[in-house]
């Protein structure tokens, strides 16, 4: 039917991953499944005894390593399942399976922390010296005793992890309520034919739409779809946030944030300074965009619903998925060999899920499997807009495979990425953006290529400061004691956008749910990274374009070394010092420039 998504069945083949990399069928996980007991109890073993010597310390580590290697595999099978396909019975039973079995796991390994912080001072440091191969693991002991002091009794940390599947519920409750329970109207197009509409399909392609009366029909439905969830979704939204207030003050912390940045290795300094800096200094660049492309539209003034728009509605090309793989593996050529055949064997091999179906999430990822390789994710138009984003999707993707090709699964830990983790993906989209350019003589074409790497910026610089913005002021409000229902978010949300874009856009209750449709929200402080990241990126590519072939190989050597060192050590030793506010400066006034090129061919 007209306006219909298909279901998942209906998707031609190519069009998604081969999760047969990690298991040939759900028969095979279950068999893994099975299995994974006897390394949650040869761990378990341990418990009680890591003050018997480095050789015991090894042997426990070297099993830890094996267990988590496996949990990995289970896990992220049932992930992509469910990400894929939320709508199936299958997938969610296992999701649910494998969330419990992980919970176990994490309760039975819950010693590890607590044993090691139990030790004397220096106990560590002169296993370290008695017995070199512990040296592998000098990431995981380091960030285990970073946060010592903030440990609880044993047997409450044990049941904190035996609590993880209940922990995780509002992420997941998020995603069955935005990809299964939640329905769209279909949106009509100036046509009046009937467009299909989700979070996903309005992110990745209505937005950007030249037909304004399709973007504003989709935008309503969208918006329409939310409100009816809106209850359950700031529900959602304020238990995870509740949570993590309590676990703070339950370990000592003055904040969650600080908790959080704690485990990252972040000083709050930086992570301030990543938001106000970028916010005040970005703010008049991003308004004059939104003025200009006002203009460019013929309206008096933007919606929100405009903000992705083409400035020249006249002139929107496409670009395939094969023309963008083309075109992403040529940028990328100076990253040698061994990175290039990575981001070819992620088209040829399938590694990638682009399409669009019943029950599929919203927006895209990239994840690796350690001991498989990585997967990406994410909802396919033929936009250049969407082959920036799978740039940056495989940005992540040769990270994680140089990583796990170079270190154990130990040194490879999610939290010691999150500052850094943003940069090679958008260091990406700017080397795809930069070649683009470098390869066209038309100016009405460079003209819509400066559009879309200016999008690079007001989507990872803009558009995710803003959303970290407001995850800092509803985590205030949680830790004053202070509601979050749905009526306190939109209001914050409606702050926000107000004080940042002045009288430049119309901030409506549509734009006032944005909170609603992102789950960034529930990986806790983690929006900021895009700024971190993209700031980051920039300083690197720069390096690249100034020295060539040297600032290639440090890039190289940083995407290799997992979190061995802490992350802005070894962002620090890439080319991008995030400890200097310079470092964010440069990248927005780049930006500037981006905007002062588009205004000098926008008559006034």
């Amino acid at each position: 039917m007209p306006g219909q998504r298909p279901t998942r069945d209906q998707i031609p083949v190519d069009q998604t991953w081969n999760l047969g990399d990690i298991f040939a069928s759900p028969a095979h996980w279950r068999e893994d499944v099975a299995r994974i007991q006897g390394d949650i109890q040869a761990v378990a073993a341990f418990k009680g005894r890591l003050g018997n010597g480095a050789a015991v310390l090894l042997a426990c580590l070297e099993a830890h390593e094996k267990l988590m290697a496996r949990l990995d595999r289970i896990r992220m099978y049932t992930y992509f399942n469910l990400s894929a396909d939320g709508s199936s019975p299958e997938n969610q039973a296992m999701a649910e399976q494998a969330e419990a079995l992980i919970a176990a796991a994490d309760a039975s390994r819950s010693f590890l922390k607590s044993d090691l912080t139990a030790l004397p001072d220096g106990t560590v440091e002169r296993y370290l010296t008695e017995e070199p191969k512990c040296a592998v693991f000098r990431a995981l002991l380091d960030e285990i005793l970073l946060t010592r002091t903030h440990r609880l009794r044993p047997e409450t940390e044990e049941v904190l992890d035996a609590l993880g599947e209940v922990l995780k519920a509002p992420n997941t409750i998020w995603q069955l309520a935005t990809a299964v329970d939640m329905t769209c109207a279909p949106a009509h197009d100036a046509s009046g034919a009937a467009v299909p509409v989700s979070i996903a399909t309005y992110s990745s392609s209505h937005a950007h739409s030249t037909d304004r009366m399709l973007r504003r029909s989709a935008f309503a439905s969208l918006t329409d779809g939310l409100s009816r969830q809106k209850a359950t979704l700031a529900t959602t939204l304020a238990t995870h946030i509740k949570q993590n207030v309590v676990l703070a003050q339950a370990r000592g912390y003055a904040s969650a944030t600080e908790m959080v940045l704690a485990r990252q290795q972040v000083p709050s300094t930086v992570y301030q300074s990543v938001l106000d800096v970028i916010h005040d200094e970005i703010a008049p660049h991003a308004r004059r965009l939104a003025r200009l492309r006002a203009r460019g539209l013929g309206l008096e003034k933007l919606h929100s619903y405009d903000l992705e728009a083409p400035i020249n509605p006249e002139y929107a090309p496409t670009m395939s998925f094969e023309e963008s793989g083309r075109q992403i593996r040529e940028s990328l050529r100076p990253f040698g060999e061994e990175y290039n055949t990575i981001i070819a064997d992620a088209f040829g091999k399938r590694w990638i899920d682009r399409a669009d179906n019943v029950g599929k999430r919203s927006g895209a990822f990239s994840w690796g499997v350690y001991g498989v390789h990585p997967y990406v994710f994410l909802t396919w138009r033929d936009t250049y807009r969407n082959a920036f984003t799978l740039a940056h999707e495989l940005g992540h993707t040769g990270h994680y495979e140089l990583s796990m090709r170079s270190q154990p699964r130990s040194t490879i830990s999610q939290d010691a990425f999150t500052v850094m983790v943003e940069a090679p993906s958008t260091a990406n989209e700017l080397i795809l953006g930069q070649h683009l350019l470098n390869n066209t003589t038309d100016p009405k074409h460079r003209r819509w290529l400066l559009v879309q790497l200016a999008e690079t910026f007001t989507t990872n610089m803009v558009g995710a400061m803003l959303a970290a913005h407001f995850e800092r002021n509803i985590y205030a409000l949680a830790e004053a004691g202070k509601p979050l229902n749905a009526s306190a978010l939109m209001e914050v949300q409606g702050d926000v956008l107000e004080r940042f874009y002045g009288d430049a856009v119309e901030i409506d209750d549509g734009a006032r749910l944005g909170w609603a449709q992102m789950p960034h929200f529930y990986m806790s402080i983690f929006l900021y990274s895009y700024s971190a990241g993209l700031a980051s990126g920039y300083a690197v590519v720069k390096a690249m374009r100034d020295e060539g072939q040297p600032a290639v190989d440090r890039w190289l050597r940083m995407l290799r070394l997992g979190n061995s060192r802490p992350p802005l050590t070894l962002l620090r030793e890439a080319g991008a010092d995030l400890t200097n506010p310079e470092t964010l400066r440069q990248a927005v006034r780049y930006f500037g420039t981006l905007v002062d090129e588009l205004e000098q061919g926008t008559p006034a």
